[in-house]
């Protein structure tokens, strides 16, 4: 498995965290971990996608924080690099949220950006 300590950073809030173990338990896995990547697309050029994985390729990065790992892609995580994970509720729904200082700006959604 790769390293769980990647050069780059990338924070996970308890919320996310908490999400995170809630989905692990309701698949009945827990090496399960959350997948963020960066695809282009979306109305602001680049948008987020998230996914449940119990995989990684050697190339990797892992994070970790209160119980829960994230895992990247180094694609991705150069457009990452910095990043706020957190799993929002509130009357608009519930969703995970990247809270990105990287990004020149969104959408109203907060699903896309641009850099």
């Amino acid at each position: 498995m790769p390293d769980t300590m990647p050069q780059a950073s990338l924070i996970i809030t308890e919320s996310a965290a908490r999400r995170i173990a809630t989905l692990r338990q309701s698949e009945g896995n827990d090496r399960l971990m959350l997948r963020l990547t960066v695809s282009g697309g979306g109305c602001s050029g680049f948008r987020y996608g998230f996914g449940l994985d119990e995989k990684t390729a050697p190339e990797d990065l892992i994070f970790e924080a209160h119980g829960a790992r994230v895992v990247v892609d180094p694609v991705s995580m150069d457009l990452l690099a910095g990043c706020r994970v957190d799993f929002v509720e509130s009357l608009r729904g519930s969703y995970f949220a990247v809270d990105n200082p990287n990004a020149a700006s969104s959408c109203g959604c907060g699903s896309s950006f641009s850099v």
